[in-house]
């Protein structure tokens, strides 16, 4: 709709139907279409002479489904209704010409939809109704073919032209109105709802989106080292059980094969509601699995995998798992209608489910190593956010999608900022990992638009510098790529588009990801391979006699094991007390954080604004006002942590690093004095097994033995910029999710106003600023009485920091203590031993240097082929 269009008539006139005092920016497209859809159904009722009551009832019927209860629209249906009939509005064609001057083709078509709808109210369309729809819809341009079936349809008749069946489903495709309004899209969905179903192609056998040949490599590739990693593992147990090699070693092996076995890549699917998340899904996959809907429709977070058989699993919050239909999963994975208009809010709140799993032996993607989530639409509900948010940090890629007809919306690239942040970690440079998705391009009729949208997705995601890499941006219609592929169409367009899509993530996930994962735990194996090969030739001289470790030299080991066991305790108690003394910190920061804090909302809410204006949208306007009022917080509370929770963990972490760092160099030092005096290599095993711990690869996020070796957890790198205490603010607010708080607040509103507003005679900027007071003040109400449990949040997370570093540096100290087991043991079997047992020993150790050496030369030739 081109509200730009509107003239001044039309706005006098839409004013006189109200009993309004409009202005321009006052003529919603809904205020429109809610005029233009009065005035042709009065029309329809009135041409024949007489009113039934089925025409009466589908008229109330019909403003009733397409007007939820709470919006600020309903109470202008009446009045409109009134206006137009006792000013017989629908006989005077000028009027409904000024009323639909700046509809689109398909919003006339919706229009005329209804209008054939009432006219079939009674059982049979009337001569003198179809005559009068006929010339409105020749002077709105409606084509003829789309009139017959349209009465076919509402008069139960059978229908010849198929064609322009199929037509009529595109152009009132809901998805056509998504940009627009909800309202719109009830309207649409109304109407498909009472059309014969559309004319299906005849579909070939199903064909997957790609071959994803690359990705198939690359999982050959990963069992081949998971294979090396069994083979190494037993080498090193024997080695192990003949106390010459430290336990550590399998222990080290046993972990990077677990992540091997693990899925490599997860793929998140993140988006506002309507943005067409899960028809993408089933594109990607090939079959209609994901619901769809027309209003936001994801409850929960839905896990896609492969699995030996088609089975859909429920995972609850109390770990509860039970296995269900594929009719229960369609249930499940959505929310209720009622929920999804916002009315509902603690469905979502009080569900159970934790996440739903789909596992299929069919899906070619998944087969592959690659997991997709289909998270909660952002933005949307508040509890479903956070839900994102956690989903967020476990992905390889985002793909990220946004409508056509309305792209990059500024909530939308607020959120694209957001994702930006949290996937680069802060960095300033544009995120690789997201892949921006323009869906419904098939929408776009005319070149001329489809080149403006390009240009303007192209513009902003430069110009904000948000996404970095190469084919990162994408212009699909994912329905028109299912549709091909469900016909075996291959020469489609948009399935070529999409194939284009579908290879940039295969790309990225292979050759971005992949091949980088594989490096790191090629380089971990053959870090822990370096320090068997070591503890070989450890062996080996002591053997020989090259190497003794004598009675004194014993005890002072033994010395050193204890001492390392008390230096890991020190920081234990060091870290407990550090622990507490940031907890004290972050409270008095905290109270003095919050005292202030509804005076600075309130300063910053002069910057809200609306496109909605104070008479026709009040529940908009003041939904777009809650909205910014959670924006605001969220981020006072993200620079409250970022600022004030970052400095005290900086200072009492650099407390916590230093002494960790002296007793690492403490180690180090003594190390080197056993190298120096017996001409071994414990500093280089020591380095070798801490290097191992952090180039697990494939998703390993723990620091690992080097971060105890090179301590920097009091740097912005390890702590990240900021601890995502914002994103708590969500759980506070649940008074914000969906309308329900609306009423309340307009409620208020018009209780002190003497019961009414009186919108018609106050001035505009005063009435927001009253809406914007109410929501400051039940908002900070909201979060008073949540800031307690979210504080506990921010506490948990920072006792959290001081756990895992001290969890870090007691894995140092347990394989430093290893490493001096192994040089014990190794000497006391020498000293077991007779001269042939030395020697059958020297050629088991050559057998099992041959065996590492091989494992060593393999992982490199399955480097290289992946190279290629």
């Amino acid at each position: 709709m081109h509200t730009s269009l509107i003239s001044p008539q039309t706005v006098e006139l839409v004013s006189r139907l109200t009993g309004q005092n409009l202005r321009k920016e006052d003529i919603t497209p809904p205020v429109l279409f809610l005029a233009g859809l009065v005035t042709v159904l009065l029309g329809v009722i009135h041409a024949d002479g007489t009113v039934s009551a089925e025409e009466t009832q589908r008229l109330r019927t019909i403003f009733t489904e397409l007007i939820p209860a709470n919006n600020s629209l309903r109470q202008f249906v009446m009045p409109m209704v009134k206006s137009v009939r006792e000013q017989q509005v629908y006989k005077k064609l000028t009027a409904l010409l000024a009323l639909t001057s700046c509809f689109s083709e398909e919003e006339k078509l919706l229009l005329i939809s209804f209008g054939y709808q009432m006219s079939a109210a009674d059982g049979t369309i009337d001569e003198r109704e179809k005559q009068y729809l006929t010339i409105i819809a020749d002077r709105l341009g409606v084509n003829a073919r789309f009139l017959s079936v349209l009465e076919a349809s509402f008069s139960n008749q059978a229908i010849s032209d198929t064609a322009a069946l199929a037509e009529l489903h595109s152009l009132l495709d809901p998805a056509q109105f998504q940009s627009l309004d909800s309202m719109f899209v009830r309207a649409a969905s109304h109407i498909i709802e009472h059309l014969p179903a559309k004319p299906k192609h005849k579909t070939n056998q199903k064909q997957s989106v790609s071959s994803y040949q690359e990705l198939k490599k690359f999982q050959e590739y990963r069992q081949q080292l998971n294979a090396l990693c069994e083979k190494l593992g037993l080498t090193l147990q024997n080695g192990i059980d003949r106390n010459v090699l430290s336990p550590t070693l399998a222990e080290e092996v046993t972990k990077v094969s677990q992540r091997l076995q693990s899925p490599c890549f997860r793929v998140a699917v993140v988006g506002e509601f309507s943005k067409g998340k899960s028809t993408l899904l089933n594109a990607l996959l090939g079959e209609e699995i994901q619901p769809v809907r027309d209003i936001p429709c994801s409850g929960n977070v839905t896990i896609l995998k492969y699995g030996s058989q088609r089975r859909v699993i429920c995972r609850y919050h109390n770990g509860r798992e039970e296995e269900i239909s594929p009719a229960q999963y369609q249930e499940k994975a959505s929310i209720s209608e009622q929920a999804a208009y916002g009315s509902y809010a603690d469905e979502i709140a009080k569900s159970e489910i934790a996440e739903i799993v789909f596992e299929h032996p069919e899906l070619e993607l998944c087969r592959n190593g690659v997991e997709i989530i289909d998270s909660p639409g952002l933005n949307e509900q508040a509890e479903r956010t956070l839900v994102t948010q956690q989903v967020l940090k476990t992905t390889d890629a985002v793909i990220f999608l946004t409508h056509a007809q309305n792209a990059l919306t500024e909530k939308e690239r607020e959120l694209l900022l957001y994702l930006k942040k949290e996937l680069n970690y802060g960095n300033k440079e544009g995120a690789s990992n997201i892949f921006m998705v323009v869906n419904f391009f098939d929408l776009l009729r005319r070149e001329e638009s489809r080149q403006q949208v390009r240009k303007r997705v192209e513009t902003i995601v430069t110009s904000q510098n948000l996404i970095a890499g190469e084919n990162r941006i994408h212009f699909i219609s994912a329905q028109s790529a299912l549709e091909a592929i469900l016909a075996g169409n291959e020469n489609d367009d948009y399935l070529k588009s999409f194939q284009g899509f579908t290879d940039s993530i295969e790309k990225f996930l292979t050759v971005e990801r992949g091949a980088i994962a594989l490096q790191q735990s090629a380089a971990g194996i053959k870090q822990i391979i370096n320090t068997g090969c070591d503890e070989l030739t450890q062996y080996r001289e002591i053997l020989e006699g090259k190497l003794t470790v004598s009675q004194g030299d014993k005890a002072k080991i033994f010395e050193q094991m204890a001492e390392v066991s008390g230096r890991d305790v020190k920081i234990k108690l060091l870290a407990n007390e550090l622990r507490e003394e940031s907890v004290e910190e972050a409270i008095e920061s905290w109270n003095e954080w919050v005292e202030g804090l509804g005076e600075r909302l309130m300063a910053k809410s002069h910057r809200w604004t609306s496109e909605h204006g104070h008479i026709m949208s009040q529940d908009k306007l003041t939904k777009d006002y809650a909205d910014q009022f959670v924006r605001d917080i969220t981020e006072e509370i993200d620079d409250w942590g970022n600022q004030k929770v970052q400095s005290i963990l900086k200072q009492n972490m650099g407390v916590l690093d230093s002494q960790i760092g002296e007793d690492i160099d403490a180690i180090r030092q003594e190390f080197q004095q056993f190298d120096q005096q017996l001409s071994t290599s414990l500093v280089a095993q020591f380095n070798n097994l801490a290097t191992a711990g952090s180039l697990g690869g494939f998703g390993a996020s723990g620091r690992g033995i080097a971060s105890s070796i090179n301590p920097n957890i009091g740097s912005d790198e390890s702590l990240g910029v900021g601890l995502g205490l914002g994103a708590l603010v969500g759980a506070g607010l649940l008074f914000f999710t969906g309308l329900g708080f609306i009423g309340v607040i307009l409620g208020g509103l018009a209780a002190g106003a003497g019961g009414g507003f009186g919108f018609s005679f106050l001035d505009g900027d005063a009435v927001k600023d009253q809406i914007k007071q109410k929501v400051c003040e039940l908002g900070v109400e909201k979060f008073d009485e949540s800031a307690q449990s979210i504080f506990e949040k921010v506490q948990e997370r920072i006792i959290t920091v001081f756990d895992d570093r001290a969890d870090a540096n007691s894995g140092a100290m347990s394989k430093a203590i290893s490493l001096w087991e192994n040089l014990l043991e190794q000497q006391e079997k020498r000293d077991r031993q007779n001269q042939a047992e030395c020697e059958s020993q020297k050629v088991w150790l050559a057998d099992k240097r041959r065996e590492l050496e091989q494992v060593k030369n393999q992982i490199e030739t399955i480097l290289n082929q992946s190279a290629r």
